[in-house]
C-alpha cells in the first residue's frame, strides 16, 4: 500500500505535468487561430486560380502538355504523406500513416509499385523504420508551412511525373474542419484531374460556350505556365491544412490530458487523506495501547 509520501509525490508529480499540459494547450489554441487566418487568405486565390485555370483550358482546347498526360499503363504511384514534425497531437499522424499504408495495398493489389515522398518527420520515421522506399522527404516547416516550401516539393513531384519516374502523385493529408475533427484526405495531384480543368461547371454553363477573349500569349502557353503554378497552390493549401489540423489535434489532446490529470490528481489526493487518516488513527492506537500497558 502506498504511503502519504509516496501518494504527496505523485500528486505533485501530476500537478506539474498537467501545468504543461494546459500551456501547450494555450499555445496551440494560438497557433490554430494564426493558421486558421492563413487558410482563409489562401482560398480566394485557390479559388482564382481553379476559374483561371478552367477558362484558359477551355479556350486553348486539346493540348499535350506534360502536366497533363494521362498514362495508360500506369506501373508506379507516389504517395506523399503529409505528418507533423512532432508529437503528442492525439491521433493525428497515426491516422495519416494508416490510410497511406492502406493506399499502399491498394496500389499494390493493383499490380502497381507505391514510391513514397514525405513530409513531417513523424512520416519519415515511421516509413524509415518500415524500410520503405522513400524518394525523398521534407521536415521542419509541418507548423508554420510557406510557400516555398511547397514549391519545392511541386518542383521534386512534377520533375519525377515528367521524367517517368512516377505515373501517378497521390497526396494524403489531414483536412481542417474544426478543432476536434480533422478528416484524412486522398487527392490525385497528378496527372491534373479532368473536373478541375473543365472547372466544375455544369452542362448548361459550358453549352454556353467560352467567352470571346483575346489571349496573348496564346492560351496553349498560358495554360503550360498555369499548371506548374496550380501543382504549387494545391500542395500549399494540403499543407496549411495540415498545419491547422495539427494544432486543433494538439490542443484537443492536451486538453483532454489535462482533464485527465486533474481526475487524476483528485482521487491520489483522496487516496492520500485516507491514508492520513489512517496513519493517524493507527497512532492513536498505540498512544492507548502503551498507556493500558503502563497502568497495567
Amino acid at each position: 500500500m502506498a504511503t502519504t509520501l509516496d501518494l504527496k509525490r505523485r500528486v505533485r508529480s501530476i500537478t506539474n505535468t498537467r501545468k504543461v499540459t494546459k500551456a501547450m494547450e494555450l499555445v496551440a489554441s494560438a497557433r490554430l487561430r494564426r493558421s486558421q487566418m492563413r487558410i482563409e487568405a489562401m482560398r480566394p486565390y485557390a479559388d482564382r486560380m481553379l476559374e483561371l485555370m478552367a477558362g484558359v483550358s477551355q479556350a486553348a482546347g486539346a493540348v499535350r502538355l506534360p502536366l497533363l498526360e494521362r498514362r495508360e499503363n500506369v506501373q508506379k504511384v507516389a504517395i506523399v504523406v503529409i505528418t507533423a514534425d512532432r508529437g503528442l497531437a492525439g491521433g493525428f499522424n497515426a491516422q495519416v500513416i494508416r490510410r497511406s499504408f492502406a493506399l499502399q495495398r491498394e496500389v499494390q493489389a493493383a499490380g502497381q509499385e507505391a514510391v513514397w515522398f514525405s513530409t513531417g518527420r513523424k512520416a519519415a520515421s515511421t516509413l524509415r523504420f518500415r524500410r520503405m522506399n522513400v524518394s525523398q522527404s521534407w521536415a521542419g516547416f509541418s507548423e508554420r508551412p510557406s510557400y516555398g516550401d511547397a514549391q519545392a516539393i511541386a518542383h521534386a513531384l512534377s520533375g519525377a511525373y515528367v521524367d517517368g519516374e512516377v505515373d501517378r502523385v497521390v497526396i494524403v493529408y489531414n483536412a481542417f474542419v474544426s478543432a476536434l475533427v480533422q478528416k484524412v484526405t486522398v487527392r490525385d495531384l497528378l496527372p491534373i484531374p479532368q473536373d478541375v480543368l473543365e472547372g466544375g461547371e455544369d452542362d448548361d454553363e459550358r453549352s454556353t460556350g467560352t467567352p470571346d477573349f483575346i489571349y496573348e500569349p496564346e492560351p496553349e502557353e498560358i495554360l503550360a505556365r498555369l499548371l506548374p503554378v496550380y501543382v504549387e497552390t494545391e500542395l500549399y493549401r494540403a499543407l496549411l491544412e495540415s498545419a491547422a489540423s495539427e494544432q486543433g489535434a494538439r490542443m484537443t489532446a492536451m486538453r483532454n490530458a489535462s482533464k485527465a490529470a486533474g481526475e487524476l490528481i483528485d482521487s491520489l489526493t483522496l487516496a492520500m487523506n485516507r491514508a492520513r487518516q489512517a496513519e493517524i488513527t493507527q497512532e492513536i492506537l498505540e498512544v492507548v495501547a502503551g498507556s493500558d500497558a503502563l497502568s497495567g
